[in-house]
């Protein structure tokens, strides 16, 4: 037993780009980028400093406290 109410013990926060964001426990990445309006192939992604792939996303499950980047990959010639 946590001690937490029902309902907190089933949110976990992460923190994203500095802010704090909460959401339910088993939230993947994947989920996180829907919630947020990302088109999955436009976002590139890394979870506590680590560089999390597209195909990974899906199976990528959130903990609470994860530090979490997003940002556009660059292209070019």
């Amino acid at each position: 037993m946590s001690g937490l109410p029902a309902h907190e013990d089933a949110m976990v926060t992460v923190h994203l780009e500095g802010r704090g964001c909460r959401l339910a426990r088993g939230s993947t990445l994947a989920d996180l980028l829907r919630l947020l309006g990302h088109a999955p192939e436009a976002i590139t992604t890394a979870v506590n400093g680590e560089f999390v792939a597209r195909a990974l996303r899906t199976g990528h499950v959130l903990q609470d406290g994860d530090e979490i980047l997003l940002f556009q990959p660059i292209v070019g010639g």
